[in-house]
């Protein structure tokens, strides 16, 4: 399988090498140092994997003219511009690992409908100073055609990329599980960024767990105004999490970060990562989007207004 996987930061980088470990055809395209590290040094995973694979890559998009499968896993803020470099491609499916619920949209703009998969991913990784990439978090990926169902390609992909170590599998209601991971991101994200802890030291503190809890069950008021149920499959139940009292989401969230301590105590989020090295953090795609879709459909979301706007705030300081 010809695989082009655009952005070469922590998470595509884990999926790629991968999947060139396991023998896959696999073209990264990137830029500035990172792009250069690669091409001269190859990949290197440490962490919950340890191995270095030679890849190819480019600086250059409009040299790669086919392939059978497009992974977006750029930073949401550099989605329209990266697509634009990429809209010549003549590929069959194309899929974005970002976090968010935009993602979709965007690509079918560029590619059309009948491209796109739905995509969710609980895997993490942290390109390191020395560019080694630290793999933290693999809990697995999930794809499926959208708005509803599975296919030959969604299951031909997912077995892929279970061969390769990355555990994957087919869901008939994507919507569910991409809106399900994007209410407990929203939820992560915030206290990640404001105390700049890794994510099981938050979740385990009282405080912590109160305001990851306050966020996640509001932003699950748009998933239930839009009609799209959550579910419980995966390491934090969402579905329950959202139905339950707030002492008991947050009993539920402490718990959850007793296990994060035992099994992946280095990990953290995706935008925290970027707080500590400098760029831009995903706010209006994330926290933004939640405010301006609460507005738009009457929905009062106080917590995440307010966490919003103070990391608006620290994000203009950075650009």
């Amino acid at each position: 399988m010809k695989v082009v996987i655009l952005g070469a930061g922590g998470l595509g980088s884990v999926i790629g090498a991968h999947l060139v470990r396991a023998g896959e055809e696999v073209i990264f395209i990137a830029r500035g140092q990172r792009a250069a590290f690669l091409q001269q040094q190859g990949m290197h995973i440490t962490g919950l994997a340890d191995f270095a694979v030679p890849v190819t890559v480019t600086t250059r998009p409009q040299e790669v003219q086919e392939a059978d499968v497009l992974m977006v896993t750029v930073k949401t803020y550099d989605m329209e511009s990266a697509l634009v470099s990429v809209r010549h491609l003549a590929v069959p499916t194309v899929l974005s690992l970002q976090n968010g619920v935009l993602k979709n949209e965007q690509l079918a703009r560029y590619f059309g409908w009948e491209k796109v998969l739905g995509a969710s991913t609980l895997v993490g990784g942290e390109v390191l100073p020395n560019g080694t990439v630290r793999f933290t978090l693999n809990a697995g990926l999930t794809l499926g055609e959208l708005p509803s169902g599975t296919s030959e390609r969604v299951h031909t992909l997912a077995t892929v990329l279970t061969q390769a170590g990355i555990p994957a599998e087919a869901s008939p209601q994507i919507q569910t599980v991409e809106w399900s991971k994007y209410v407990l991101f929203v939820g992560a994200m915030a206290p990640a960024v404001l105390t700049r802890l890794e994510m099981y030291k938050y979740l385990k503190d009282p405080d912590g767990a109160l305001i990851m809890a306050r966020l996640t069950q509001e932003t699950a008021q748009l998933a239930a105004k839009l009609g799209i149920p959550l579910e419980d499959k995966g390491p934090v139940p969402a579905k329950t999490l959202c139905s339950v009292s707030l002492d008991e989401a947050v009993a539920t969230l402490r718990q959850f970060g007793a296990v994060m301590e035992e099994r992946a105590p280095t990990h953290k989020v995706s935008s925290l990562h970027d707080l500590e090295s400098g760029r831009r953090l995903e706010v209006e795609e994330i926290l933004g989007y939640a405010v301006r879709k609460g507005v738009e459909l009457d929905v009062p979301l106080p917590t995440v207004d307010t966490c919003y706007r103070l990391i608006a705030g620290i994000n203009r300081y950075r650009q």
